[in-house]
């Protein structure tokens, strides 16, 4: 672990000059460019829509299926002053299909804009939904590690905070594209297949995918499944730290069917992930696997919040004398949600992936260009034995278009996978 802790981000720079990073999508997704890095390091380019030409014919793709919601409410105090409040996650209630229900009061982790003009008191807006007109109220009532403690409350005409969120927010397009949110982005900065809401920024590695290129895949005997990761704004935390063991990771939900860990059995533990957030969500059902292996061996069960994966856990993992199969991981999970009566997997976790990590269960990886010094760049790192340069080096020169929502790769696992 410790060779991990302390690796100095300056090591993951590249320069990235502002034209390269795209600030709008293209007209139509799929005609995005393709970068291909084979397991021998070669590398090729083509287009998305030819993705099917590239991958094993029978393998397993997920997908992170979470909906980007319109978490930016704007509010103006008395004095004119303009108040921002950026909906995180949801607090009371804690469950987010909860929270999206409720009619009448809800409390969000929140970050705040022009903190300093509102110290305390009550923020009020009237606001049109379903053509009524309700007076929407923002309270702070306390601090967090990640932000503030925000209650909003409204008259309970069964509006529920989904249709509130919906009606009057704004959807969070990353702040590296230094422009504000348009029509445009409603739909462009969701992907086809986006169901779940919760997010505050999308997994971008999806943004390609049409129907004709789902289709497609399917046509090739490509099995798609599907989970849950809601991205948090942390997703764009800068790592400000000299060596890694500085950054603090942020914690994500996440909720994986019981159906997904029954298809990863069936092939042999391994898949195709959409995207780092289905990487950070796929990985981490392998150490999922062994608290619930450790806990059986000790007599104990565990609860969805013990099931949580802490940052360092792979690393500290990895030191044991005798460490799970991905097989016998996979069971212990699926031995779990049996006993329980479950059939969806509720936890968080907080997994750094970065160079001196052994993957899993993920051998192949769809993902766009990252920026430099992320965490994203540690886990893509990872993944490719440590030659992401050459990677980086090739997009730079070949006009590819980076982050968000710029262009993608197909990246293959260098290690043999258990």
């Amino acid at each position: 672990m410790t060779s991990t802790q302390d690796i100095q981000i300056k090591d993951y720079n590249y320069p990235l000059p502002d034209e390269r990073i795209a600030k709008y999508p293209l007209s139509e997704r799929s005609q995005s460019k393709l970068l291909l890095r084979s397991t021998s390091g070669e590398i090729s380019e083509d287009h998305f829509y030819h993705l099917p030409r590239y991958l094993q014919e029978g393998a397993l793709m997920v997908f992170n299926n979470t909906k980007v919601i319109q978490a930016r409410l704007h509010f103006h105090k008395s004095t004119g002053a303009l108040i921002e409040i950026f909906c995180l996650e949801p607090h009371t209630p804690h469950d987010y299909q909860q929270s999206f229900a409720t009619t009448s009061s809800v409390t969000w982790t929140c970050l705040i804009g022009n903190l300093k003009k509102w110290k305390e008191g009550r923020l009020i807006r009237e606001i049109q939904v379903s053509g009524r007109t309700l007076r929407l109220t923002a309270e702070r009532i306390g601090e967090s590690g990640t932000g503030f403690e925000v209650r909003f409350s409204w008259e309970d005409a069964g509006i529920s905070w989904s249709e509130i969120l919906e009606n009057i927010g704004e959807l969070p397009i990353p702040p590296y594209l230094n422009r504000s949110t348009e029509a445009g982005d409603l739909k462009s900065y969701q992907t086809v297949y986006s169901k779940i809401k919760g997010s505050v920024a999308a997994p971008t590695a999806g943004l390609h995918f049409t129907a004709p290129v789902l289709q497609a895949l399917q046509d090739k005997g490509i099995e798609l499944g599907e989970l849950t990761l809601h991205v948090g704004a942390g997703t764009f935390k800068p790592v400000k730290s000299k060596h890694i063991a500085g950054h603090t990771m942020h914690a994500e939900w996440i909720a994986v069917p019981r159906t997904i860990i029954e298809r990863l059995v069936a092939h042999g533990g391994h898949c195709i992930a959409v995207g780092t957030t289905s990487v950070r969500t796929l990985e981490s059902l392998y150490y999922i696997g062994v608290l619930l292996h450790r806990a059986k061996a000790e007599g104990r069960k565990l609860s969805s919040e013990e099931l949580h994966v802490s940052q360092w856990m792979p690393y500290e993992y990895a030191q044991s004398s005798r460490q799970l199969t991905t097989l016998e991981a996979l069971r212990a999970v699926l031995d779990h949600l049996t006993q329980q009566g479950l059939s969806t997997l509720h936890t968080s976790t907080q997994i750094i992936i970065a160079p001196g990590y052994s993957f899993h269960i993920v051998k192949t990886i769809i993902t766009n260009f990252h920026q430099p010094q992320s965490t994203l760049l540690l886990l893509v790192s990872a993944f490719v034995d440590g030659q992401w340069r050459p990677i980086y080096d090739y997009a730079l020169s070949h006009d590819f278009r980076f982050l968000s929502y710029g262009d993608s790769s197909v990246l293959n696992y260098d290690a043999p996978l258990d």
